[in-house]
């Protein structure tokens, strides 16, 4: 299975209202539920206005599109990932999952995965 790099920084975070995001950005993944409205983007479109914030991550994806019959690929990551004290913010879209970690844990989690047979691009 391919895991590919992205090539940003990223930022998690809490924003007051949707019209505080910039929604003309190309990436950011946003969740919002009657209690928050949590906000994944790249660091430099990180809005003005937010009312928590937290810097420093990096991320990867699985690559190419993933069937909702499959089962246990985010865990068999995650897991290998909490075996080695790599912590991880995971976000799915419908076609595949990411996984961000903190940017000091970045490069160690690539290699772990790397020796579990994962291909980095």
């Amino acid at each position: 299975m391919e895991l590919k790099k992205l090539e940003y920084d990223l930022t998690v975070c809490k924003v007051e209202a949707i019209t505080d995001i910039d929604l003309t950005t190309d990436f950011f993944f946003v969740g919002k539920t009657d209690d928050e409205i949590s906000l994944v983007c790249k660091t430099e479109d990180s809005p003005v206005k937010t009312t928590e914030r937290d810097d420093g991550w990096k991320g990867f994806r699985i690559q190419g599109i993933l069937d909702f019959s499959l089962i246990g690929i985010l865990s068999k990551l995650s897991g290998i990932l909490a075996e080695n004290n790599i912590g991880i913010f995971a976000v799915s879209t419908f076609n595949t999952d990411y996984i961000l970690v903190k940017e000091e844990n970045f490069e160690r989690a690539l290699s772990v995965l790397s020796e579990e047979g994962y291909t980095i691009v």
